[in-house]
């Protein structure tokens, strides 16, 4: 049962991200606007954001299709979502009345902050429990540890006398 969970969870993260990288990435233009309506960063900064941004959505979201290198994606996925949170937090604080821009920079969709940071808080359970699922199943196929197994790989000890060619004489 947790393996199909780890499994439906991690695709599901998948396709969110691969998603909202590759909507983004159809109109840089259009996702710099809103990443310029949160009124955090400089001017040149909302373009290299945006023009970045679902690049790194997009790869996040492809290494979780794949089934590869899951724990840093799920870093990286992880952190995005934690910065995300906070600009709405912001957002919510100072009382800007934006469209967040998550998954249509094109601006069909109005997605007011209040929702956009309760759609987070979901993708950062999604993100928590699929880090405990890979975690789980990677000890699952190893074998548990018990308390006399050590978490070191032990090293063989040289017992007996040490070869003639070995010994440095010249120093």
């Amino acid at each position: 049962m947790k393996r199909f969970l780890y499994h439906l969870v991690r695709l599901t993260l998948a396709l969110v991200f691969v998603y909202a990288g590759a909507v983004k990435m159809q109109d840089v233009v259009a996702f710099a606007g809103h990443v310029a309506a949160y009124q955090i960063l400089p001017y040149a900064m909302n373009y290299l954001v945006a023009a970045t941004l679902p690049y790194v959505e997009f790869l996040a979201g492809i290494l979780l299709l794949l089934n590869v290198r899951i724990r840093p994606a799920l870093a990286v996925i992880g952190s995005m979502t934690l910065v995300f949170m906070v600009a709405l937090v912001s957002v919510l604080l100072r009382g800007l009345e934006i469209d967040c821009g998550c998954f249509d920079p094109g601006g069909g969709q109005d997605v007011t902050a209040g929702t956009a940071l309760l759609r987070d808080v979901g993708l950062m359970i999604l993100t928590a429990l699929a880090w405990w699922l890979c975690v789980s199943d990677r000890d699952a196929e190893r074998g548990t540890r018990d308390e006399e197994t050590p978490s070191y790989r032990t090293v063989p000890v040289f017992h007996g006398t040490v070869p003639s060619s070995l010994i440095i004489t010249d120093y």
